[in-house]
């Protein structure tokens, strides 16, 4: 079993076993805040933007989607998606500063996020988060659009669309729909509270919760398990498992109706409010208008 001393060992051979140490991706994604690393045939993504708390912009969403390519074209059979060791933000959920401030869906089909998103769910192998600290916004539909979860005490997950007067896409409730009760998701969405890592853990939103010290062995061991088995299998059947929970038919102008609806949010004054109080570090006032 490989432990923390063999990954940081890994990320810093240049060139070697999934570009450990290197950047993600070389086609213009070379400053991208994602490494990746092998172990075995578990390949490691690693979110690395210290500064921004691995807000989730345009250049990280690429460089994972960039990482995932990679790690397929070297033949992995499960990929472990972890922050930086000693980040206490697991993900600072979607960059704000990247947003469309009205007139346009801010969670529209071609947005990098929704494009990451799309790349894990599709991966034709297992994807684990590994989660130490919190994780916010969009972060946590990534956190679910992996196959499994792993996580420590210092995890905790909250959906804060409200406090940016954001409408959440109908795509990425889905995601919720697929991994939680639909009262605790009315909770999380009205309260935009944080679900703690035990509570985590008893909606089975976390599969497995352990301690600190024990979480990356711990992650890749699990990964290791899930490696050696059929990828042919696997792969099938995460495929399965995907469109059975991913597309739920909607008629045409119900689904009209929501996007209406939804068009109203983000070109209402209360999504501009929600952008300038995040930007101005100060509580939002909403009018319902």
């Amino acid at each position: 079993m490989e432990t923390s001393a063999a990954l940081a060992s890994a990320e810093d051979r240049d060139g070697k076993a999934g570009g450990g140490g290197a950047r993600a991706g070389t086609d213009g994604l070379a400053g991208a805040p994602v490494r990746t690393g092998v172990h075995g045939q578990v390949g490691v993504i690693i979110l690395d933007d210290r500064r921004h708390r691995n807000a989730i912009g345009a250049q990280m969403a690429d460089g994972v989607v960039a990482a995932l390519e990679s790690l397929r074209a070297q033949h992995v059979r499960a990929v472990v998606l972890r922050a930086a060791a000693g980040m206490d933000v697991w993900s600072a959920g979607h960059d704000i500063n990247e947003l469309p401030r009205g007139r346009r869906d801010p969670l529209g089909y071609n947005d990098s996020l929704e494009g990451m998103l799309r790349a894990i769910r599709i991966f034709p192998m297992p994807v684990v988060a590994m989660v130490h600290g919190t994780v916010w916004g969009g972060a946590l539909d990534l956190v679910l659009s992996c196959d499994l979860v792993t996580a420590d005490e210092t995890a905790s997950f909250a959906i804060t669309a409200a406090n940016l007067g954001l409408p959440y896409n109908t795509t990425g409730l889905l995601h919720f729909l697929g991994r939680l009760p639909v009262n605790l998701i009315k909770e999380m969405f009205f309260t935009a509270a944080p679900l703690g890592a035990q509570k985590a853990r008893e909606c089975l939103l976390v599969n497995h919760l352990v301690g600190s010290a024990e979480l990356e062995a711990f992650t890749l061991e699990l990964a290791a398990v899930m490696a050696a088995k059929s990828p042919m299998a696997i792969a099938v059947i995460k495929e399965q498992l995907r469109v059975l929970t991913d597309y739920q038919p909607i008629a045409a102008q119900v689904y009209e109706r929501i996007q209406g609806l939804r068009r109203e949010a983000y070109d209402s004054s209360d999504y501009l409010e929600g952008l300038n109080a995040f930007a101005e570090k100060r509580p939002p006032i909403f009018r319902g208008a």
